[in-house]
């Protein structure tokens, strides 16, 4: 086969909701070619050399200093620091020169139709954003090495994920020094430091699991929670003017420059995203065992939701576990949902695919029904307060992430 040739598709994209998926929205035929794969792979060898270097300086002043250097940054800018040291100044000189493709008006579009779907959003998140996530066996080593295969780690780490992502796609949020803002440069961090963490490790397998954290999974996952959720909720009966798309889009792009994605890598359009896709799902999205104890910490934590209610509650939990699990099953497909140990519960996935087309009719009334996308926003957003107050009540939710900054070694992954 020539280097110049289009590949064959790759098996996500030729089963379940993705395979439907790509029928329907992608633009027409996005397969990519061996050197455009060979190119994406060098990627996978590269980290985030201004977060890297930061990290390293935090690592070396006293304990706590960098980090409080970093949050004042963070929240004044780096002019309200007397004399800061120069990898501090450095990474937020870039960071605070927003590029110039960033539209602030798309921004705000583009997080009002995300607000709009108010709690609906969490089922693409959980279950095709992060559960799909571990199907690439690459990209979960470093959750292996800091320990989110425990049961307890797994829950937190879906309470701060989620949380995470409210504060990223409130409108408003993304402004120099917001919350949003904060929160993006703040996750940069934790993968810098995690990134450091793994490659002091003498068990790290740099042949079979490539540079920690680098490059290929970061855009990758920035991806799961772009072009992944949005084809998420189409699938669920959402339905979103093209111009929604693009703001989303726009918004998720902006949200991986400030993350640290690589500009070369980091998609400009939906259509970019899906060619992107196509080459992530060829190269990355290999599971293993791994893979599979992810999705069963997951799973578990889904079964817990009515812990300490009593028969209510554990009606409440089996509900969760077979909700959750069939919206993964729908879309990741049989193969890789048996393989990740889902259930298959063929009157639940009914429910689901019944739900979503109860959706898509109110979502078809909505669009003509003046003033009912201003007040669904509205709603959306006062769901999504009170989510984020009931997840605080889990756990107490710590924003600035200290407990990643001092990441251990953890269990030896694989």
């Amino acid at each position: 086969m020539s280097v110049d040739e289009r590949l064959p598709d790759p098996e996500l994209l030729r089963t379940g909701g993705f395979r439907l998926a790509t029928h329907l929205y992608a633009p027409g035929d996005v397969r990519g070619t061996r050197r455009q794969l060979d190119s994406l792979r060098t990627y996978a060898q590269a980290g985030d050399p201004l977060a890297d270097d930061l990290v390293s300086l935090v690592e070396r002043l006293p304990r706590g200093e960098g980090r409080a250097l970093f949050e004042r940054a963070l929240s004044d800018g780096i002019d309200s620091l007397d004399d800061p040291p120069p990898e501090l100044v450095t990474f937020f000189r870039h960071a605070e020169a927003t590029p110039y493709w960033v539209d602030h008006d798309r921004l705000e579009s583009g997080a009002r139709a995300i607000v709009r779907t108010g709690l609906l959003g969490l089922f693409p998140l959980a279950d095709m954003s992060l559960m799909g996530g571990y199907l690439a066996s690459r990209a979960t080593k470093p959750l292996v090495g800091t320990g989110a295969l425990v049961e307890d780690m797994a829950a937190r780490r879906l309470v701060e994920t989620t949380t995470w992502w409210l504060d990223v796609t409130t409108p408003g949020a993304l402004r120099t020094h917001e919350n949003g803002y904060a929160s993006a440069l703040r996750v940069r961090l934790v993968h810098a430091h995690v990134r450091a963490a793994m490659n002091r490790r003498d068990d790290w397998d740099y042949d079979a699991w490539d540079r920690p954290v680098n490059q290929v999974q970061t855009v990758g996952t920035l991806l799961l929670f772009s072009l992944v959720y949005v084809v998420g909720m189409q699938l669920l009966g959402v339905r979103y003017t093209d111009r929604e798309r693009a703001d989303i889009h726009h918004l998720w792009r902006y949200a991986g420059w400030l993350m640290g994605v690589d500009e070369q890598l980091l998609p400009a359009t939906e259509d970019d995203s899906w060619r992107l896709l196509w080459l992530l799902a060829t190269s990355e999205f290999t599971p293993d065992d791994d893979s599979r104890r992810l999705a069963a910490a997951l799973l578990a934590t889904h079964a817990q939701v009515g812990a300490g209610r009593g028969n209510v509650g554990k009606i409440l939990g089996r509900l969760s576990l077979r909700l959750h699990g069939s919206v993964s099953r729908i879309v990741l497909g049989k193969d890789n949902s048996d393989f990740l140990g889902l259930p298959d519960d063929p009157i639940a996935q009914g429910a689901v695919l019944a739900g979503a087309a109860v959706n898509f009719a109110g979502e078809t009334v909505r669009r003509w029904l003046p003033g009912a996308t201003a007040l669904q926003e509205q709603v959306g957003r006062v769901e999504r307060t009170q989510y984020a107050r009931r997840l605080g009540a889990v756990f107490p939710l710590d924003r600035t992430y200290a407990r990643h900054m001092h990441t251990a070694a953890g269990t030896p992954p694989g």
